[in-house]
């Protein structure tokens, strides 16, 4: 599934931390290449969540992720499952409904930036081609035109794993959730001899005369 979203404008102000967070470093991820990561949030966070996401509840969720080297990029691969309580758009009952997303998302390093020299300091010749050969390098390449996804960027030296399971719990939720059993209850038929189609019908047909 892909995860682009339409672009937002920037909001003013600080950016608030997700309400479940796992921020692990890259160094500490990488040890442990065939082990799993279980991240799952406490009842506080999934209340969190559940604000965020506007439903109801989150029941639960749990996150399993994997963590390797692929060429410049760190990959994350694995499974979120959870379960949810959202509001049935036909009758208005809130209902329960699991959930289950494969994950496999890249993220890719920060750019570095070149410190700033002093005022009045001289950059050593060495020094300032190495500036430059940062510049041109290409940064990693994706599959602009397919289904890919951009890699996400790796913040701080880490990756946020429950930040990650929020983010595919959300995007796994049903946009018009329904119960197995609702369906719309249209009604009967009301006759149709006092719509304006009716009355038209009417027009030009003889009227029988009065007795």
């Amino acid at each position: 599934m892909s995860r682009q979203t339409p672009q937002t404008p920037p909001v003013a102000g600080p950016i608030e931390p997700p309400p479940f967070s796992r921020a692990i470093t890259v160094e500490e991820l990488l040890r442990r290449p065939d082990e799993p990561y279980i991240v799952e949030p406490n009842p506080e966070e999934m209340i969190g969540l559940a604000r965020l996401l506007r439903i109801p509840n989150v029941l639960s969720l749990k996150g399993s992720f994997r963590v390797a080297r692929l060429g410049p990029f760190v990959n994350v691969t694995g499974k979120v499952r959870g379960r949810v309580s959202q509001t049935c758009v036909v009758t208005l009952e809130d209902f329960e409904s699991d959930i289950e997303e494969d994950v496999d998302v890249r993220f890719a390093p920060e750019p570095r930036k070149a410190p700033e020299p002093r005022p009045g300091a001289r950059m050593s010749r060495k020094r300032a081609e190495a500036q430059e050969a940062a510049k041109a390098a290409p940064p990693p390449t994706f599959d602009e035109e397919g289904d890919e996804d951009p890699p996400d960027l790796i913040v701080d030296g880490r990756i946020d794993l429950g930040a990650l399971a929020g983010e595919f719990l959300a995007l796994g939720l049903d946009p018009y959730p329904r119960k197995p059993d609702a369906a719309f209850d249209l009604g009967e038929p009301e006759p149709d001899r006092d719509s304006p189609f009716a009355a038209l019908s009417g027009l030009g047909k003889p009227k029988d005369d009065a007795s």
